[in-house]
């Protein structure tokens, strides 16, 4: 015969404390490989007088600041990141990288 203090009652399940949140450090870059970036290669640049652009018709050439055959600069939102080459694929333009720029470096022409 049982009594009150033998009776056997169901374990309870542990209380699980919900995880402490993640500090920007420790969740690592995990979180942002999704998020979209605009890449923008830079041939060069030019300084005309807005009377000067406003001149310009079809076929004008306007001359611009890089040597060619020299590195053009890609940019990531308008950040420097890399230097490359044009280069032709499947008709379409791209660009191999030949210089990766590091982080905090500010590359000469690049703004």
């Amino acid at each position: 015969m049982e009594t009150e203090h033998d009776a056997v009652t169901p374990a309870q399940p542990a209380a699980v404390a919900p995880p402490a949140p993640s500090s920007g450090r420790d969740m690592g870059l995990g979180m942002i490989l999704d998020i979209p970036i605009t890449l923008t290669v830079e041939v060069g640049q030019a300084r005309m007088s807005i009377g000067r652009l406003l001149e310009l018709g079809q076929g004008a050439v306007v001359e611009l600041d890089r040597v060619a055959g020299e590195p053009l600069d890609v940019l990531a939102n308008g950040t420097l990141v890399a230097r490359g080459e044009v280069m032709v694929v499947d008709d379409k333009f791209g660009i191999r990288l030949t210089e990766v720029i590091k982080s905090g470096t500010q590359a000469q022409g690049a703004g």
